[in-house]
């Protein structure tokens, strides 16, 4: 909840589920932090406490990022995040969501949102209704042109294809950031610590997307520093594994992480994942992974 304060200085309202945080996304929250500095206004950021598809049609897009690395990435940069109670709004006309939401509760004084956005009852909301609401008020309404990577817009459907893809590359600059994620380390067979490539564990919860099953060059971020590393996401069909996971070589790093949440970012596609003869081959494709994965950070990170 807003602060009587913060609300009292009125609000610059960044409008959007933000489910990626990609460019197009950063456009519109950096429009409003930065009308908010112009003009002495709280930046804040509505977040639905469900997704409106999970409650409609109970089914939404693959998750790019969990509601908690939303939130922290958003008040990171700066943001007051007011949570939307979807159920209690969803029947609202745009009117009533104009005057319930933005001006009663946030007292707001400033919109940001993309070209495409839809609010109230039916979607029948947009950038045009809240200009025409909000403008003889003297409320600003900014609406955003979509963002352009060469010649294809940014969106988050495309991020998620290009993921599926394994073209994490395209995906983490539609981003404007590496594609990660940040779940709990969990306690694997230990497998990999028999054959001197010790790594951790990580399990992907429903509705996450899951990235291309394969090998990747990644990066640790591990107390504040950042290690190079190699990921397999995958069931390891070498040692007869069915259940999905993320496992990561971290490089010229050792400690007990059991039980921690770490943030793993995926860099480059490396390689499919294939089922080996023998661990001895294994072994061997996973010592051409690491010099490949330790090639690509050194090239293209650490520059």
């Amino acid at each position: 909840m807003l602060s009587e304060e913060k609300k009292a200085k009125g609000t610059a309202v960044a409008l959007g589920y933000f489910d990626g945080i990609h460019l197009g996304h950063k456009a519109v929250l950096g429009k409003a932090l930065r009308t908010a500095e112009e003009t002495g206004l709280t930046p804040v950021v509505m977040l639905f406490d469900i997704h409106p598809r999970k409650l409609l049609t109970g089914r939404i897009p693959p998750m790019l990022l969990t509601e908690e690395r939303k939130r922290f990435l958003l008040k990171e940069m700066g943001f007051e995040v007011f949570d939307f109670d979807f159920r209690r709004a969803m029947n609202y006309s745009p009117e009533e969501f104009t005057e319930k939401i933005l001006l009663s509760e946030l007292n707001v004084k400033a919109v940001v949102c993309g070209y495409d956005y839809r609010y109230g009852k039916g979607g029948k909301g947009s950038a045009e209704t809240l200009t025409k609401e909000l403008a003889p008020k003297n409320i600003s309404v900014y609406s955003l042109s979509p963002v352009y990577l060469g010649d294809e817009a940014v969106s988050s459907t495309i991020i998620r294809h290009l993921i599926n893809d394994g073209e994490i590359e395209k995906a983490n600059a539609m981003l404007g950031d590496y594609f990660s994620y940040d779940f709990t380390v969990e306690r694997g067979d230990g497998i990999g610590h028999k054959m001197g490539f010790p790594t951790i564990n990580q399990f992907f919860p429903e509705d996450f997307i899951i990235p291309k099953k394969g090998v990747y060059a990644s990066r640790v971020k591990l107390e504040g520093k950042y290690y190079s590393a190699v990921t397999n996401v995958g069931i390891r069909p070498t040692v007869s594994g069915k259940n999905l996971r993320s496992e990561t070589c971290i490089f010229d790093f050792e400690g007990d992480l059991y039980g921690k949440n770490v943030e793993v970012s995926l860099l480059k596609f490396l390689r499919e994942e294939r089922k080996f003869v023998s661990l001895d081959e294994l072994r061997e494709a996973v010592n051409k992974d690491i010099v490949k994965a330790k090639e690509f950070y050194k090239e293209s990170v650490e520059k």
